[in-house]
């Protein structure tokens, strides 16, 4: 709001560089730690999570806990590509 308003100062403008970059950080690293559990999962069923969604939303594939589990992963790690992008590209 105060910038729509002209305000300008190079200190909180160096200030939100410096929260962004650590959030970006922090997002890049849980998204580095989702990613490995999903490859884990596509290994251990020889399924794409894609397919695997698609199967899982439909209901063929029952009701293991790691199918939940994959089905959380893949939400969470749309949700942190779509918080990346915002951060790094702007809405």
């Amino acid at each position: 709001m105060l910038y729509s308003q002209g305000y300008q100062s190079e200190v909180v403008d160096q200030a939100l560089r410096d929260v962004v970059a650590q959030e970006l950080h922090e997002l890049r690293r849980e998204a580095s730690l989702i990613t490995a559990d999903i490859a884990e999962m596509e290994r251990k069923y020889q399924m794409k999570s894609a397919d695997f969604q698609e199967r899982f939303n439909s209901g063929t594939l029952g009701d293991d806990a790691d199918f939940f589990q994959w089905s959380a992963l893949n939400g969470m790690a749309q949700s942190l590509a779509r918080r990346l992008q915002v951060l790094e590209y702007g809405p």
